[in-house]
């Protein structure tokens, strides 16, 4: 398994997100300031989940567009251009239920076949944690406002707002078990 280097994913990210997407760059930082909250529940997984969390959105950037959608033109690009952790990978292209937007997008099958869900449910639901109560701007947010946020901008019969739709009781589920792991923990979130 190749290490993983929470410096080079942070520099990746903003090479790529910093100047041509300024307010996915804030973010993927507010998301990865999430995760280090988190790392006492992730453990020795901690640092996997960290640059998970700062490389989720690189599929936006212009230079890695290629599908569209961002889950799996962000994965191909980590796993055919770079030595990295296969779980940061699979973490990224599956990150916040993406299977379910693949689904619309007609490459579920892709997706599914070159990048298999990650057997670790908890860092599975950290990530959509992390991702799901962070702003487009980068601030900590609820979940319903994050979810208003997206459906208010893509439009709820986008192929953003139905997989939004479909994904909710999902992605409720993945904060509340992230959530009861923390209390139980003794985390502050």
């Amino acid at each position: 398994m190749a290490t993983v280097d929470r410096e080079w994913a942070y520099r990746l990210a903003g090479e790529l997100l910093e100047e041509s997407l300024p307010r996915r760059w804030a973010h993927t930082q507010g998301v990865a300031a999430r995760a280090q909250m988190l790392s006492p529940l992730a453990g020795s997984s901690a640092e996997v989940l960290e640059s998970a969390a700062v490389l989720h959105d690189i599929g936006y950037a212009p230079a890695l567009v290629d599908t569209g959608f961002h889950p799996l033109d962000a994965a191909r690009y980590l796993r055919d251009a770079h030595v990295l952790d296969e779980r940061v990978v699979r973490l990224v292209a599956n990150h916040t239920y993406a299977l379910l937007e693949a689904e619309e997008r007609r490459l579920q099958e892709e997706l599914a076949a070159e990048f298999p869900l990650l057997d670790d449910p908890l860092l599975v639901d950290a990530l959509v944690y992390c991702d799901m109560t962070t702003t487009p701007d980068g601030v900590p947010t609820t979940l319903q406002e994050r979810l208003d946020e997206i459906l208010g901008r893509y439009g709820e019969d986008s192929v953003v707002g139905r997989f939004i739709r479909r994904a909710t009781p999902c992605i409720h589920a993945s904060v509340d078990r992230v959530r009861a792991a923390a209390a139980e923990a003794g985390v502050s979130l």
